[in-house]
């Protein structure tokens, strides 16, 4: 029987929302401190060139210039740098469109902006490649010598995944930086045994995370060579680590003071913070480098776009037989594509005896790419779901009944051949089987309803935690995670409940690098999974360290006491009390007799709770001009345990949000020399409110086995479903089959016009 708790499942409001609402959140663009200079970046006009040469001096004699940095100011000799953010500006080529090629500080950002446009910069254009496959040809431009690639860190911090056959990259063209491959029993056997086989090749664009605050970071130098620096960061210490070996310093030399993070959806880690830092150790005095909107779309690092090419077959049984891919991420110029979590999704959610999955990383002259909530699997999703749903119509089968006669459970094999950890995904479909929606669908014309599930591992990584007792008997939680989602409402919940002390009497901290206790990167649905832990222990030691000086005072055995508001008092007598405020002034005082109360938790989780999201799409297509219009969308969703449900539910609901800008809007085009032709919001296209009608949220509380009071992370599945499902409802509707995204209308009335 579980446990009766005070607040866990409780809608709480978040506890910054009363600074947001009234516009008193700080962010990093809001600091100003004396002394500070302001920088503006000089960025390429190609997406493809040598650097000739670089012409600063009319830039440097301008009113109020301090200073114009180049790429061989930062990097006089060696190999330029293979990652973005160790990759501060250009030196002896630009590989993108965008690239930052020099720098220009002055003492006010109207100085710093006209001196941009004084710097002569002489390029000799060189060819691009845009298109990942012909990227992938032997005589295909080469954007840099493999050998001087990196390893992009930052997917370890969304997912782990292992396992799989490592291709070797060496003996592939030149943009191929990395290789994978998953197979198990003989697809050209389970093609054979099949009675439907569907073969088709979808695409999808680079997309941008679209957050409200672009980045932004303020370095500040002290007089014993180190930085302090305040940014808009998802993961501080990883932020600080690349910034101290790119610059040279010792990581505690670096203190990252973590700011309001306006929207990151995995796109804030670390980009701007390494050059502001050089910046400043240069001038001596503090820089501040924040991003415009338009520099946002050129040279930050969205969403990778991917070409997947899926062979899948079924028999007449409803077996699933053979799954067969090959998926190419477009990577940008730099290596960072999550290959093998799309490889490991794409042929993951359905158990299948005969799985052949190649995954390839590719170089192309675009700007690096990033995280975006759940990296890989909106992608991967969008195919495996479409094929599923074909080869279920084919074959005469209900689309859900299809999923659920193949949907994987606990215990089968992954393709990397790990069982799959406690699921849910079975629930899940059943839970959207029966659904009014579904079962109550009507038959209008131009009207169709669709169905897609998506799934994400979920990360894990190592934190600590701090609870202490203050003076006035409140208590605060010090952590080191970032707060993007509510998570540290939920920290001091969890912190109250273990304590049984009202949510108002804790206070949550996010202290800097050089203070807080280490926290991996917000991001990859880890952080109340994780950290909630973490908190949970401190707490819990925090708690006994509460009664064992109560029980000394109160001359009461530990067990006989109980916390309660504000106090510790003896169980059924409650005239023997005493309070938090009077505990902590005898241990925080000259003199005193007790330690004072600092309780510490840690937490390593090794084990995975997978989250699935199901969705289903009700839609109307305008024939004559292919126009979408979204009439109803439900987001059934296995969260484990709801540890805040309106916080919960807001996740499910922006991720479903955010699956619409995949599914119908979002995508940025360039055309064939690289250049960007919507990098604005102008002409990027977000879905409005008036696009999204409301979305129904459905939680099914399958407890985790090891997340705190059951919960799993949440933020990663309900983006995943959302284009496959209107894509399906699409093809019910209409009768066609969408396989590029955004599905535009012009895309729509192009499919309805080939069906004719």
């Amino acid at each position: 029987m579980e446990a009766t708790t005070m607040l866990i499942g409780r809608s709480i409001p978040r506890m910054d929302s009363p600074q947001k609402v009234r516009g008193q959140t700080r962010y990093t663009d809001d600091l100003h401190v004396p002394g500070m200079l302001h920088a503006r970046l000089v960025t390429a006009p190609y997406a493809h060139a040598r650097i000739l040469g670089v012409e600063t001096s009319q830039a440097v004699s301008l009113p109020g210039v301090v200073a114009v940095i180049t790429g061989r100011d930062l990097f006089p000799e060696g190999p330029e740098p293979a990652e973005r953010a160790r990759h501060m500006l250009a030196r002896d080529k630009v590989i993108y469109y965008g690239q930052p090629v020099a720098v220009v500080v002055a003492e006010t950002a109207e100085a710093a902006a006209d001196a941009v446009e004084a710097v002569r910069i002489d390029y000799e254009p060189l060819p691009a490649v845009v298109d990942p496959v012909a990227a992938m040809r032997p005589d295909a431009p080469v954007i840099r010598p493999k050998e001087l690639e990196g390893e992009w860190a930052e997917a370890g911090m969304h997912a782990t995944v292992a396992g799989g056959e490592e291709l070797d990259v060496a003996r592939l063209p030149a943009n191929i930086t990395n290789a994978a491959r998953f197979r198990r029993g003989d697809v050209e056997r389970g093609f054979a045994e099949a009675d439907v086989v569907i073969e088709r090749t979808y695409r999808t664009p680079f997309v941008h995370q679209s957050y409200l605050e672009p980045h932004a970071a303020l370095a500040v130098p002290d007089p014993t060579g180190g930085l302090t620096i305040y940014t808009c960061t998802q993961g501080q210490f990883y932020a600080r680590n690349v910034t101290a070996s790119t610059l040279g310093l010792h990581p505690e030399q670096v203190t990252l003071v973590p700011m309001e993070v306006g929207g990151g959806f995995g796109g804030k880690t670390v980009l701007l913070e390494p050059l502001a830092g050089a910046l400043a150790l240069r001038t001596g005095r503090p820089v501040k480098l924040a991003l415009t909107r338009m520099e946002e779309f050129l040279l930050a690092t969205p969403a990778p776009g991917a070409v997947i090419e899926l062979k899948t077959g079924a028999r007449k049984d409803g077996t699933i037989t053979a799954i067969k891919a090959r998926v190419i991420f477009d990577s940008g110029a730099y290596p960072g594509a999550p290959v093998n979590i799309a490889l490991l999704l794409l042929g993951g959610y359905y158990r299948c005896e005969n799985l052949d999955l190649e995954g390839y990383e590719v170089l192309t002259n675009k700007p690096g790419v990033g995280a975006y909530r759940a990296p890989g699997a909106p992608q991967a999703t969008f195919a495996i779901e479409q094929q599923v749903d074909e080869m279920a119509r084919a074959l005469g089968w209900d689309p859900l009944e299809f999923r659920l006669r193949n949907a994987s459970e606990t215990g089968d094999p992954q393709p990397n051949g790990v069982p799959w950890p406690q699921i849910g995904l079975r629930t899940v479909l059943e839970r959207m089987r029966e659904h009014p929606i579904w079962r109550n669908r009507s038959s209008d014309p131009n009207e169709g309803y669709g169905v897609a599930i998506g799934g994400w591992p979920g990360g894990v990584e190592p934190c600590a935690a701090n609870v202490r007792l203050n003076i006035d008997g409140t208590l605060s939680v010090t952590l080191g995670s970032v707060d993007i989602t509510g998570t540290n409402t939920v920290m001091a919940m969890i912190a109250a409940e273990v304590l049984s002390q009202p949510v108002e009497r804790i206070r949550v901290v996010t202290a800097p690098s050089n203070l807080a206790p280490y926290a991996g990167m917000s991001g990859g649905s880890k952080v109340t999974y994780t950290m909630g832990l973490a908190v949970q222990a401190a707490a819990e030691d925090a708690r006994r360290q509460l009664l064992e000086i109560a029980s000394a005072e109160l001359e009461a055995a530990p067990e006989d006491l109980e916390l309660v508001d504000g106090a510790v008092r003896v169980r059924g007598v409650p005239d023997r009390s005493i309070t938090l405020e009077r505990i902590a002034g005898i241990s925080m005082t000259f003199g005193g007799k007790y330690a004072p109360v600092y309780g510490s938790g840690r937490a390593v989780i090794t084990q995975q709770s997978p989250g699935f999201n199901g969705q289903i799409a009700h839609v109307r297509v305008d024939p004559d001009t292919g126009e979408v219009e979204l009439l109803e969308l439900v987001a059934i969703q296995d969260v484990g345990r709801a540890l805040n449900p309106a916080l919960v539910t807001g996740q499910v609901q922006g991720g479903a949000a955010q699956g619409v800008g995949w599914a119908l809007h979002e995508g940025m085009i360039y055309d064939d020399n690289g250049q960007p032709l919507n990098p604005t919001l102008m002409d990027y296209d977000l879905p409005k409110a008036t696009h999204l009608p409301p979305i129904q949220v459905e939680l099914v509380e399958l407890l985790s086995e090891v997340g705190p009071f059951g919960a799993k992370g949440v933020g990663e599945p309900p983006v995943i479903p959302t284009a496959a499902a209107i894509a399906n409802a699409i093809a019910d509707a209409a009768g066609v089959r969408l396989t590029e995204l955004p599905m535009t209308p012009a895309r729509v009335l192009e499919a309805l016009r080939q069906r004719t």
